[in-house]
């Protein structure tokens, strides 16, 4: 009866227990990882892109100019430097220009909207992995 008992125990701890799917902070199916990829592609989508390499991790905008002020434009490149959701994975450099007498010419772009822009990517990017986990 013990040895019954024993075995119909063991057999229920060697039973398979499901698994919650936690989405995991390191998602690379594309190369890089991939919340901070779609949110960067979301956070972007009003810019024209003039170049995406999900493998590398790069993404690169055309020139941008928000009609409400069509005398300066936007020109950003993200780079997601490694596979895990973190902060210092995401690196965003801009530029930035103003038109005088017809022409171009560059202008420094505040590092506050940088890092605001860095933010934004960052929030995203951790609201789909808590989609993912909730979904």
């Amino acid at each position: 009866m013990i040895g019954t008992m024993a075995l119909a125990v063991t057999a229920c701890s060697k039973k398979e227990r499901p698994r919650a799917d936690l989405a995991a902070s390191q998602v690379t199916t594309i190369g890089v990882n991939a919340y901070l990829w779609r949110a960067t592609l979301d956070a972007l989508s009003f810019m024209p892109l003039l170049q995406t390499d999900s493998n590398g991790g790069v993404i690169v905008t055309d020139w941008y100019a928000n009609p409400k002020n069509p005398g300066e434009r936007v020109k950003v490149t993200v780079s997601i430097v490694d596979q895990d959701l973190r902060a210092d994975a995401l690196r965003v450099a801009a530029s930035r220009q103003v038109s005088q007498n017809g022409q171009w010419i560059d202008a420094p772009v505040q590092a506050a909207t940088v890092q605001k822009l860095e933010d934004i990517i960052l929030s995203k990017a951790r609201d789909l992995r808590r989609a993912a986990i909730a979904g």
